[in-house]
């Protein structure tokens, strides 16, 4: 569940004290009003937030990005290669094809 989804149960009173689903219930209540102002994160809250969630990334090491930019580079190589190579062969083929009515 990410953020926006938890505050808006929040605010619909569907989750617990400690954060945690309440179970569903057969009654249904009003959705409060809810104003588009306060639905918003100021942005001092949002950069804390957002730099909360960088802290939370595993970054590649410099040895694993090179080894994995040469991995992509070496891929992209071949398939180009067998791109390549397939349309040469069906180019010639289709050119075979339809010269072998034709007298030249």
């Amino acid at each position: 569940m990410n953020r926006e989804q938890k505050r808006a149960m929040q605010k619909a009173g569907q989750l617990n004290e400690d954060g945690s689903q309440k179970a569903p219930t057969r009654e249904r209540k009003a959705a409060p009003a809810q104003s588009v102002k306060s639905d918003r994160a100021k942005p001092a809250q949002f950069v804390r937030e957002v730099r909360a969630e960088l802290r939370k990334v595993t970054w590649p090491t410099r040895d694993e990005v090179i080894r994995l930019s040469i991995v992509v580079l070496v891929t992209l190589v071949i398939f180009t290669a067998l791109v390549f190579a397939l349309d040469t062969v069906f180019a010639e083929f289709f050119r075979s094809l339809l010269s072998t009515g034709r007298e030249t």
